[in-house]
């Protein structure tokens, strides 16, 4: 391009400049009326709304995933007391994102009646859904009018039932069991088996202790450190720059050991 005399700027940015230039070229006045505009899909990028408040009965997350992998679906039965139940399934069917919305919503009603469920919030991130199940809007889809009347039958066997749009970024425990059954590769001969999840509180060195034959803590040699800057006679090198490492990780104050967290950790 140089021997044409052809020198390539780069575009500047004109986001950072749309509104300084929209106020100058429209200047308030004494006849200034701010401007009321309804968008009927500000609701999909709205992340403000919060769905801790408290509700009595049983909540139901729901969400499908659908990648190159396959098609998911998760739904999470919930508690005011934190108990929770959840199920998944992956599709072996080809099918779009809406309709994986209404797998994983209906799997979840169907799991809330087996568990003789009266009362129940749905909780998703299908807003097209939560609008067609509610009938505020038209059903266009022929292959989504199956499911709209599956689910609203469903919905009769409830006394009560409510529906509740979120973003996405609410509903992370259904979609990580949506993502989870899409990516995995289920043959029929293999048998996928139920997959725990554990609570670990300390570091897994703190777990990983032998028996201690003088009875002491397993926090006993960092406390002794942090009181006297002594390590035992028969500590090695590599016991002491261990010793040293683990002792970055507490603080001492009036004889108690606390743990460096944000809610200080007593011990």
């Amino acid at each position: 391009m140089s021997e044409f005399d052809i020198v390539y700027v780069t575009q500047k940015a004109v986001k950072g400049k749309a509104l300084p230039d929209h106020l100058a070229k429209n200047t308030v006045d004494g006849e200034y009326e701010p401007l009321k505009m309804y968008f009927p899909d500000e609701e999909v990028s709205f992340v403000g709304e919060d769905i801790i408040e408290a509700y009595d009965g049983w909540r139901m997350f729901f969400d499908g995933a659908a990648n190159f992998k396959g098609v998911g679906i998760g739904a999470v039965l919930e508690l005011k007391t934190g108990q929770h139940y959840p199920i998944s399934a992956k599709l072996k069917f080809s099918c779009t994102n809406n309709m994986a919305e209404y797998e994983a919503c209906i799997l979840g009603l169907r799991l809330a009646i087996d568990m003789n469920v009266q009362e129940l919030l749905v909780i998703g991130y299908s807003d097209l859904l939560v609008h067609q199940v509610l009938g505020e809007w038209a059903m266009k889809n022929t292959k989504i009018l199956p499911y709209l009347h599956c689910a609203q039958e469903l919905i009769k066997r409830f006394t009560k039932i409510e529906f509740k749009y979120v973003p996405g970024i609410q509903n992370e425990f259904a979609d990580a069991l949506a993502t989870l059954s899409s990516m995995i590769q289920h043959p029929h001969k293999n048998f996928i088996d139920h997959i725990p999840i554990e609570i670990h509180k300390l570091p897994t060195y703190c777990a990983h202790v032998e028996e201690v034959i003088d009875g002491n803590p397993w926090f006993h040699d960092i406390k002794e450190y942090l009181e006297k800057g002594e390590y035992l006679e028969s500590a090695t090198h590599t016991q002491k720059r261990t010793l040293r490492r683990l002792a970055n990780h507490f603080f001492q104050s009036g004889g108690i050991l606390y743990r460096r967290t944000p809610d200080l950790g007593l011990l």
